[in-house]
């Protein structure tokens, strides 16, 4: 590794382990799992560096096992909330004050631990509360999060660089403070390494930080606050929050403290905290910052000119993978006539050849959705599905919650490109598809375009180049992040900055130096070493 500004590391990925059966990561991850699966724990809010055990708890079971309970977490009432604010404010007088390499220190420390001594524990968190299989796991609370804290380090540090232009008579200097007041993460269930990023990457730029996991991420999420705290984020920095997200949101945004919003979750609710933020607009001490990613209804086409084999095994990755539950996840299919028959019969090889079960069995690919509630919304469409004539299950298509919330990965074909399940959100393993007439093209990227509210992630597969060029034009607007000849999911820190615009989000591209800046604000120190002693200037001159 080699070295950056002030000789800081210079970000490189972290390499996947494999997993493979014998392999020393994989028998270290199933004896943690076994262990934190029959074991019980106790989660506490986090509140200036304190366990906090309110009493008021909640049971903690995996999706495929949901009738076994793995722990309980501790609800917040309104008053930790409000100890959770002064706590940030009180802590933000010194936090913001130590220099920047020490805070980088802490994260890189925490980047290190996760990948040595706490790999297999957040990685068999992640597969019991997340219910992800050990490859996604990996990629995921090990890799993507271990990325997201060397490179934030990394473009921390290009943002400290990037200074004006200063002269023999004046030196220049841009000071990037962080926001004045505390800031307010809300994140989701479906990445441990999202879930993570979001209060560190503002705190890790100075801030103080109110945080609210998701109910189904508490597991993982007590590992990160570990994790976080044997680095050494100091007290108050970071606090952790669970409980009633209305009465959290309300206390939060009620405060004129409140600075910044770092949420990823679900479109309507980001659309209502802005709504709620610009309501509140009087009562602030400053415009706070609002960052957002939402969801998506994300695209593969196929042209006709595409490999046929690459276009089956990017629906097969890009829609089932984690189960459909990534933000980037397939869920719509153009693909043109000549191609249909090859394209099909492939994908239906592979899906009936998915194993589906607990993750802690390697040989499955599939696990179960998050929880009933977003079981019984997919198993509503997959029925709808069974009974309208312009849809058509070709596999796929069963359901069973008796044990886990297991979906079987479903693939529908419809007559119809504004068909329900081609425009709506399901988040789940059910992708359809919509057969079109090769030469109908360009009409195609048309409809790709005007079909979805949003605009997170596309693919175009293709041999010709001309094609690829076509739909690159004409789906500009249709997707933050656009793959060519790739399934449209597996961002990469570093690589591929994630972020959709539209109803998908602010596009302020997760994994990437433009995010940061979104957690400072600039103070511009000009310095005049000569300083004038006479007001007129030449042209006043006889």
């Amino acid at each position: 590794m080699g070295k950056g500004f002030f000789n800081v590391p210079i970000a490189v990925n972290e390499p996947v382990k494999s997993y493979a059966p014998g392999s020393p990561e994989r028998v270290a991850v199933l004896g943690t799992y076994k262990d934190m699966f029959n074991s019980k724990i106790d989660v506490p809010l986090y509140i200036n560096g304190k366990d906090i055990e309110t009493g008021n708890t909640r049971t903690m079971s995996p999706p495929h096992d949901h009738k076994h309970i793995v722990g309980t977490y501790h609800l917040a009432e309104k008053s930790h909330i409000d100890d959770a604010i002064s706590t940030a404010l009180e802590a933000r007088k010194s936090w913001s004050l130590m220099p920047w390499e020490q805070r980088a220190g802490i994260f890189l420390k925490a980047a290190e631990l996760i990948a040595g001594p706490y790999r297999a524990k957040i990685n068999a968190a992640t597969m019991i509360a997340q219910s992800k299989t050990i490859h996604q796991a990996e990629i995921d609370a090990a890799c993507e999060f271990i990325d997201f804290l060397r490179f934030n380090v990394q473009f921390m540090t290009d943002i400290y660089m990037e200074q004006p232009e200063s002269t023999s008579d004046a030196w220049n200097r841009v000071e990037y403070r962080p926001l004045e007041g505390f800031t307010y993460a809300v994140t989701p269930f479906n990445f441990t390494a999202i879930a993570g990023n979001l209060p560190a990457c503002m705190a890790l730029m100075g801030n103080v930080v109110v945080w609210k996991p998701s109910d189904s991420q508490v597991y993982s999420a007590k590992v990160i606050m570990d994790v976080f705290e044997e680095a050494g984020v100091p007290p108050g920095v970071i606090n952790v929050v669970f409980g009633d997200p209305v009465m959290i949101t309300n206390t939060v945004m009620a405060s004129p403290d409140f600075s910044g919003l770092h949420f990823t979750g679900s479109t309507f609710i980001f659309k209502e905290l802005w709504k709620q933020i610009g309501n509140n607009i009087h009562n602030y001490k400053t415009y706070p910052r609002i960052v957002g990613e939402t969801g998506g209804k994300d695209f593969i086409v196929a042209h006709k000119s595409a490999n046929a084999k690459q276009v089956a095994t990017a629906i097969v990755r890009g829609a089932f993978e984690f189960q459909g539950q990534k933000c980037s996840a397939a869920s719509r299919v153009y693909i043109p006539q000549s191609l249909w028959n090859d394209v099909k019969n492939m994908v239906i090889e592979d899906v009936k050849s998915f194993k589906m079960g607990s993750p802690e069995d390697m040989s499955n690919f599939i696990t179960a959705v998050i929880h009933e509630g977003s079981f019984d919304k997919l198993a509503k469409f997959i029925d709808q599905a069974k009974t309208d004539s312009d849809a058509e299950i070709i596999v796929g298509g069963n359901y069973d919650k008796s044990k886990g919330y297991f979906i079987e990965p479903t693939v529908i074909v419809t007559t119809d490109p504004k068909y329900t399940t081609m425009c709506t959100e399901l988040f789940g393993p059910v992708i359809t598809i919509y057969v079109y007439e090769d030469d109908a093209y360009a009409e195609t990227l048309k409809l790709v375009d005007e079909t979805s509210e949003y605009a997170l992630t596309g693919a175009i597969l293709s041999k010709d180049r001309y094609a690829v060029t076509q739909a690159t034009e004409a789906l500009q607007n249709a997707a933050g992040n656009f793959y060519i000849n790739d399934k449209p999911t597996g961002a990469v820190v570093g690589q591929q900055p994630f972020g959709g615009a539209r109803a998908s989000g602010t596009n302020d591209k997760a994994g990437s130096a433009q995010n940061l800046l979104r957690w400072v604000s600039p103070r511009m120190i000009k310095e005049t070493f000569v300083t004038p002693t006479d007001y007129r200037y030449p042209f006043l001159g006889e």
